[in-house]
């Protein structure tokens, strides 16, 4: 005859009493509030272990998201993090690093100066201070720079639009400047006559600009297709550097080798009238008034 037991509650314990007691006590807690209660769990992590670090002065330079890059004024970077225990305090105001303030004020070239902790992450900001009227700056340099840049673009597009399916254009001038035997380099001479160039073609409504790079006869084709187009490069630099001539009123410029010459290259002197990058003005026949 089988036994059968009437107190099945027995084996689970008994199975429960065979685990490592290490086990068990990691895996369960008593409830404080009822210690007849026995709640399963984990036990909580450790917290992270900061010490202080170093209060750092320099101007924001980059963020990404929760991460700041400080350069100092000797040139040096730091990474720093910012979390919810952050203050941010801007002249009298001191607030969290959460607040609309700090969504709002941390802004590149905006100097500041960080009281850090140093964890096994790296630094982190405890406390970041600066001034009002920096801040006031750093927001002007911003909305200027958006600024300029969305006039830019609209007057790019606007330019697309004129001239996106016309190909013919009223030549207002042309400038030619001249180049030694296989260079590129601009005299001071040249340097001169294309800011002139550029003031003169500032005046014209609608104005553009198109480059057109040459050389003489000397050389193999290949080269002398690579030094045209660096004269022509040549001459769109300066004239966007140093003559302030705007890069969307540019043409694509274009290197043409020993094609249209002007003089004859069988003499020294045809061939110095050829060396030359031409600089156009041009106005789009749609647009011109004249």
């Amino acid at each position: 005859m089988r036994n059968i037991s009437k107190r099945p509650k027995v084996h689970v314990l008994l199975a429960m009493l065979a685990l490592p007691a290490s086990a068990s006590l990691l895996a369960q807690q008593q409830d404080p509030s009822n210690p007849n209660i026995v709640v399963n769990g984990t036990p909580a992590p450790e917290p992270a272990v900061t010490t202080a670090g170093p209060e750092i002065k320099g101007v924001i330079t980059a963020r990404n998201g929760d991460r700041l890059k400080i350069t100092t004024a000797g040139g040096a970077t730091n990474i720093i993090a910012i979390n919810d225990a952050t203050r941010i305090k801007a002249g009298g105001g001191l607030f969290s690093s959460r607040s609309k303030l700090a969504a709002d004020s941390l802004l590149n070239g905006l100097p500041v100066t960080v009281k850090t902790l140093t964890s096994g992450d790296g630094l982190i900001a405890a406390q970041i201070n600066f001034q009002n009227k920096d801040l006031k700056t750093a927001a002007m340099i911003r909305n200027a720079t958006a600024q300029r840049f969305d006039e830019q673009t609209a007057a790019t597009e606007a330019l697309r639009g004129r001239l996106g399916d016309i190909d013919k254009y009223n030549i207002k001038g042309t400038t030619n400047v001249h180049f030694d035997t296989g260079k590129a380099e601009l005299s001071e001479q040249d340097k001169a006559e294309l800011c002139s160039t550029a003031s003169s073609a500032e005046t014209t409504e609608n104005a553009l600009i198109l480059v057109v790079g040459y050389t003489d006869a000397t050389g193999s084709d290949d080269f002398n297709q690579q030094l045209s187009e660096k004269r022509a490069n040549r001459v769109i630099n300066y004239l966007q550097q140093a003559c302030h001539w705007k890069p969307y009123r540019m043409l694509t410029p274009t290197g043409m080798a020993k094609a249209d010459p002007l003089a004859s290259n069988d003499t020294p002197e045809g061939k110095a009238q050829n060396r030359r990058v031409a600089v156009n003005i041009l106005v789009s026949k749609s647009v011109d008034a004249s």
